[in-house]
């Protein structure tokens, strides 16, 4: 007999996607007349830039050729895309990350939900709510959360991300080993400064503790008092791990492309407390477990740092943030209070005592809008609906008409 992982009879209903996907596809059912204009997933919708379309397509002409075939790729990435990276990414920051430091992959979600398979069982998990729902689901999954009592797991240190804070998650006050953060954050929008993420590194130094810190969403920073990455601070290297996305960056939701940042310098520790290298832990998990990249994909994220690509780049998160000028003006004329928006592309709405799957159905049902219920991303989210800048001028125009008369 076949036993199944019980830890995923822990995990809460299905994802909170694939149930927005079916109220959506139910309402298109019921109105097959509809025009409906998606703001929830953060999926992108514009096409990939110019540039990084041509060296897609060399890459594959050179897959056409025997000369310049290639077949298994290194399964940390192409030395020529991580030099990149390494060199615009970090070192123009003043963060001292090494090519041999990043590690290519398919994507930000499968690699912070990957990471946790090197960390022991019964560590303590510090995760903020609202979360991105994969840092937790993996956890469960792997068992570490205990029971679900109370819309949260017995076993999780929670950072309750509030309006009171600035939705802002605070130090826990007892020790934890593993601590999530994101910024610019999903769902909330808000950022983190220098002084504050010091503070956290301060506090993983001190506890021997890991941050594994999903920088996703830095390329619509506009401050430029704001970190990008956490590696700008110092001393974090030592207990921190980084995972960005060309996803949002450049639009490669559909074509896949991401990295993680292991620095040579981090360590977790044996039962005797041993130091061990993660980069080797890393390592020798992607080289079980992963194939690497594409090759064709690569050459297009390499396309990205190229002068003509970083401008191209440059002018496809502004319209993005554009969008997100015209949702927060909306939302600031309707009376709603909200966070993010000014440096990220979620915009955070206060649905004014309304449960977030009610806000969710009203905008969907009188407006044909499809949000985020901000209940989706923990018991904090529950007053909030998450608004995604993801869409084109016209489309995010005209959905904002439409929920200024649903709201009146």
């Amino acid at each position: 007999m076949i036993r199944a992982n019980e830890n995923y009879q822990k995990l809460q209903a299905s994802y909170l996607f694939s149930d927005i996907a079916q109220r959506v596809a139910l309402f298109q059912k019921n109105n097959p007349d509809a025009q409906i204009i998606r703001l929830g997933i953060g999926d992108v919708t514009q096409a990939l830039a110019p540039a990084v379309i041509a060296a897609f397509h060399k890459g594959v002409d050179e897959m056409a050729e025997d000369a310049t075939f290639k077949g298994y790729g290194p399964e940390q990435g192409y030395g020529f895309l991580r030099e990149k990276i390494a060199v615009h990414d970090y070192q123009a920051r003043g963060a001292d990350i090494s090519a041999d430091e990043i590690f290519v992959s398919d994507g930000a979600k499968c690699d912070t939900a990957n990471f946790q398979e090197l960390f022991a069982r019964d560590i303590k998990i510090a995760i903020p709510d609202p979360v991105y729902p994969v840092y937790v689901d993996t956890n469960v999954m792997a068992g570490r959360t205990g029971v679900f009592k109370d819309g949260r797991y017995r076993n999780v240190v929670y950072m309750d991300c509030l309006k009171e804070n600035s939705f802002l998650p605070q130090i826990p006050k007892e020790p934890v080993d593993l601590i999530y953060l994101c910024f610019p954050n999903n769902p909330t929008g808000t950022c983190a400064t220098k002084s504050e993420l010091a503070a956290w590194v301060d506090y993983a130094r001190q506890n021997k503790a890991l941050i594994l810190f999903d920088a996703a969403y830095e390329a619509f920073i506009r401050d430029e008092t704001l970190p990008r990455s956490i590696y700008e601070i110092e001393g974090a290297a030592k207990v921190a791990v980084e995972f960005r996305s060309f996803s949002k960056t450049a639009g490669f939701t559909g074509t896949r492309c991401g990295f993680t940042v292991v620095p040579k310098d981090c360590s977790v520790f044996s039962d005797k407390g041993e130091p061990i290298s993660l980069h080797g832990l890393w390592h020798r998990r992607q080289s079980t477990k992963f194939n690497g990249v594409s090759y064709p994909v690569q050459k297009a994220a390499e396309a990205v740092y190229s002068p003509e690509g970083r401008t191209q780049i440059k002018e496809l998160v502004a319209s993005y943030l554009d969008n997100a000028d015209i949702i927060c003006r909306t939302v600031e004329d309707l009376g709603f209070g909200y966070a993010g928006g000014k440096n990220s592309p979620y915009i955070w709405v206060d649905g004014q005592g309304r449960d977030s799957w009610e806000f969710f159905d009203l905008l969907l049902n009188r407006a044909s809008v499809v949000c985020t219920p901000g209940g989706g991303f923990g018991r904090c989210g529950n007053p909030y609906i998450r608004i995604s800048a993801f869409n084109s001028r016209n489309n995010v125009n005209l959905a904002m008409e439409r929920i200024k008369e649903a709201l009146k």
